[in-house]
This record gives C-alpha cells, structure tokens and sequence, in this order.
C-alpha cells in the first residue's frame, strides 16, 4: 500500500474567500509533518451533470490511517475545518488507500 489520500471535493458559497482558504490549506499542510503531499485544483470541466457542483478538490496523502486520524482531530485542522466549512456550500470528503496500477517515466 501506498498510502492513504484524504480527498475533499467542495461547492464554495458565494463571495467566498477560496483564495485564502488555499493559502490557509498550504499553510497547513507546511506545519503538519504527518501531511507527506498536498494537491488541490479547480473543476476545469464545469459539467454539473457529473460534477454535482463541486468545483475544487483538495487531496492531502498520509502515510496510515491512523494519521488521516490524527490529523482530523489536530488542533489546528480542526481551526481551519471551522473556517473552510463556513465557506462551503457542501463537502464531499473521502479516505482510501491508493492502489499504483501504472506508472510512467516521461
């Protein structure tokens, strides 16, 4: 196993401050050392038919679960899941093991 990636898809509401709640996640994912990487971007399809209005998506990659869990109750995710939430229409988030099927050099 790979690892585990903590995936969060969010709707955000209106005049929200996506940007800073970017800036915040990296911040984060900077001072927490049980966070091994941090991707995130936005839906550049736009296809609400299969999007369901999500727009962006976060994965944060950990070593076990026991992090994701450790992680989730860290002082300082639960702060800034207040903040990120206030900002949310909704959120999908999911926990996984990764499974490497393919693999390319470039």
């Amino acid at each position: 196993m790979a690892g585990i990636k903590h995936l969060v898809m969010a709707k955000f509401k209106e005049g929200a401050a996506v940007e800073q709640l970017v800036l915040d996640m990296k911040k984060l994912a900077l001072e927490l050392d049980i966070i091994k990487s941090f991707e995130w971007g936005e839906d550049v399809m736009k296809n609400d038919k299969y999007s369901h209005g999500f727009t962006h998506t976060f994965i944060l990659m950990f070593d076990s679960a026991e992090d994701v869990a450790a992680y989730i109750k860290h002082p300082l995710h639960v702060e800034y899941a207040k903040k990120f939430r206030a900002g949310t229409e909704k959120i999908l988030a999911v926990d996984f093991p990764t499974v490497i099927d393919k693999i390319t050099t470039a």
